[in-house]
């Protein structure tokens, strides 16, 4: 895409950025000026993508290898970046997990609070430790929630309690950080192509079946793209800056007119 330099000279922080949505917004960040900050526990991915990106511009990204699972992980992730760069204008919190589908009596409260661990304290905490520099800079905070947050999912009571959380979260974050004019916004996608989406389809006794039922639960007859993810990140950073506490679908239309919903055998 031409490039708009629309979040130049800009430092941003994204969370699980080395593929899938995360990418993509590390990705239309760069493109359009900004430094980026991104981290992942897959170094090789990373570091690959910091180079691809490094080497195109106009931005620049650095990768750090980081647990959103552990404080100190977080921590050292927003030091480094304000160490290295002098400044945070944005957070996007984004690392998180969709564990396979499940009945609630089958799956574990361990399995649970790890998965509140992963999907929710990390933003928490992220937000938390980026939070003192958002306010020198008046940046703002993305969080990626999902759609199945307002909509439900079969099969995955604790990954929709984790999402529909972050929602609420961003709206009470937003109500407190008003005062200092730090926006706190939320992006909900539903079906967007990612490796994630991938693997869960591998998952199914028919991969291509899978994918093909996907696309057709939107209005638009196909997937989300990890760019028009990264747009509307860039959207909600750079462009809607009157705009706190309000939750953005990427849905395509899925959460739109009837579908098949009966689950009578």
């Amino acid at each position: 895409m031409a490039s708009s330099q629309r979040y130049s000279g800009k430092v941003a922080v994204v969370t699980g950025g080395s593929k899938g949505i995360g990418r993509g917004i590390v990705k239309v960040f760069v493109q359009n000026g900004a430094k980026v900050v991104f981290c992942a526990r897959g170094e090789e991915v990373g570091k690959a993508l910091e180079a691809e990106l490094n080497a195109a511009g106009p931005g620049s990204c650095l990768f750090l290898s980081c647990d959103v699972s552990k404080e100190e992980d977080i921590k050292r992730l927003i030091t480094v970046t304000v160490e290295t760069f002098g400044r945070l204008d944005c957070l996007v919190n984004n690392a998180g997990w969709h564990p396979p589908h499940k009945p609630t009596d089958e799956t574990t409260a361990e399995e649970f609070k790890d998965l509140l661990n992963l999907n929710l304290i990390s933003y928490f905490l992220a937000s938390k430790f980026a939070l003192p520099y958002l306010r020198q800079t008046q940046g703002n905070i993305i969080n990626v929630s999902s759609l199945v947050a307002t909509i439900g999912q079969k099969h995955a009571a604790p990954y929709v309690a984790t999402k529909g959380a972050i929602i609420s979260m961003t709206k009470a974050m937003a109500v407190d950080e008003s005062r200092h004019n730090v926006r706190v916004n939320c992006i909900s996608p539903g079906n967007v192509m990612t490796p994630l989406w991938e693997e869960l389809a591998g998952q199914t006794p028919d991969a291509l079946a899978a994918i093909k039922e996907g696309e057709n639960a939107q209005l638009l007859g196909r997937m989300g793209t990890e760019e028009e993810s990264g747009l509307m990140a860039l959207f909600l950073a750079a462009d809607a800056t009157f705009c706190t506490g309000i939750d953005l679908l990427l849905s395509g239309g899925a959460e739109l007119n009837y579908g098949f919903k009966s689950q009578v055998p």
